[in-house]
């Protein structure tokens, strides 16, 4: 009699023998991995108790947890492993040339279609609760804090649709088209924290992460492969890191704090681009000994099925955190007497985890099928039109991530459609065939 263990170790024999070996499975897990850590993060930073969500209960309430956002802030580590993987993309395109327009519309395809029906339902349950008579206030805090994903998917949607010129620049200028852009994210920062405007810092979630994606082109050329560049570069970031928190207005936190004056991640400021040099150097430095590991079957077999359903897991995570705790406060509480950040509190994480999981859990079996696209057989459209798609997408999730749905008028349905009418209007979308 077949017992699941045997199910299991035959399937993951088999998924680990079809992978061809030129797949570089460590990349693959270091998505997943960073993943894992951004998930268990965000269920960890926000306090939840009797008269509500603190969005950064932890963070504001304990400075000394300021410093493990070195460690927890890995949206560098996503970039690493994008620009090795848009790199690996483009170079296969234009070599079995496909243009540009063909190559944008697939990858908005692959991130953009399953943030479709977590805009849509977030409208709808936004449009209820305030039929239902919550007061706006509460409604914008849960949409807000649902929605935060979507701040990083805007972000390196820019950076894929620049990321064809940004290879260019990196196969002619190599580590200086790194160090030129960190010196103009450095002198957009200059200009920002000193007339005291965020909105001058905001081209550096372009500049920033762009120069710091270059690093991905790097690795996949295999310019990083010894361990003394490695340290090198984790050496760099730390250096400047170190120089920029302590002698610079940098706050030490990565993730924003509502007792810095100014955040290192809204906008995006230059610190990131060092942080995540400490990060690739560190990670990088594993490499090897991941790659054996990786030849394991069943880890091998795991990384692949979290990849599948990545986005899923990404973009649902906090709209499952929201929906429990308004859950638990709506009902008197319950569960969430414990004092924040006290000893019991931080021994119930891992059960607030698990709870937390089986739901994200469920939200990944209803809406997972929309990370699976049907083949795309039309015929490649003018650049405009991906470009166009792509505008639209970054413009409303930027505003989404910042302010909600809610407003103080009440309801703002412009911004979580504008996402959707631009895939659809531009041609992202195939009408009446969105997944299998």
């Amino acid at each position: 009699m077949t017992t699941t263990k045997g199910v299991f170790a035959g399937r993951a024999a088999q998924v680990s023998a079809a992978t061809p070996a030129s797949r570089h499975r460590v990349v693959d897990f270091l998505r997943a991995a960073a993943i894992t850590v951004v998930v268990l993060g965000h269920w960890t930073i926000v306090a939840v108790d009797p008269t509500g969500i603190q969005p950064h209960g932890v963070l504001d309430n304990a400075p000394w947890s300021h410093s493990l956002t070195w460690v927890f802030q890995v949206m560098p580590v996503f970039f690493l492993v994008g620009g090795y993987a848009n790199g690996l993309s483009w170079r296969s395109a234009r070599r079995k040339g496909v243009g540009y327009g063909a190559w944008l519309r697939a990858r908005l395809r692959r991130l953009g279609i399953p943030l479709i029906p977590l805009l849509l339902v977030w409208l709808a349950v936004c449009w209820t609760l305030l039929a239902a008579g919550v007061t706006p206030d509460r409604v914008k805090v849960a949409s807000q804090m649902a929605l935060i994903p979507t701040w990083f998917l805007a972000a390196y949607l820019l950076i894929i649709a620049v990321a064809p010129v940004c290879l260019l620049l990196w196969e002619r200028f190599g580590w200086a088209s790194i160090a030129v852009g960190v010196v103009l994210a450095g002198v957009v920062d200059v200009i920002s924290i000193g007339t005291g405007s965020e909105l001058a810092g905001y081209p550096n979630y372009l500049i920033v992460w762009a120069s710091f994606h270059q690093f991905g082109y790097a690795w996949l050329d295999g310019r990083l492969a010894t361990s003394g560049r490695k340290l090198l570069l984790a050496a760099v970031g730390a250096v400047g890191l170190l120089l920029l928190v302590g002698l610079g207005p940098y706050p030490v936190s990565m993730i924003s704090a509502a007792s810095d004056e100014i955040s290192n991640s809204n906008p995006t400021r230059v610190t990131m681009a060092f942080l995540g040099m400490l990060q690739a150097g560190l990670v990088l430095l594993a490499e090897r000994p991941l790659t054996r590991w990786l030849q394991r079957p069943r880890v091998w077999f795991v990384t692949v099925m979290f990849n599948a359903r990545i986005m899923t897991w990404f973009l649902w995570h906090l709209t499952a955190m929201v929906g429990l705790a308004s859950a638990l406060v709506a009902f008197g509480g319950i569960g969430l007497r414990l004092e924040p950040l006290s000893l019991a509190w931080w021994l119930a994480r891992p059960l607030w985890w698990l709870v937390l999981l089986v739901i994200t859990y469920g939200l990944v079996l209803i809406f997972g099928r929309f990370e699976s696209p049907r083949q795309d057989d039309r015929p490649a459209p003018a650049a405009w039109r991906p470009v166009a798609a792509a505008t639209c997408v970054c413009a409303g999730l930027a505003v989404l991530a910042s302010s909600g749905m809610v407003g103080a008028a009440g309801l703002n349905p412009v911004w979580p459609l504008l996402p959707v009418a631009g895939l659809a209007v531009f041609g992202v979308l195939q009408p009446f065939r969105l997944t299998r």
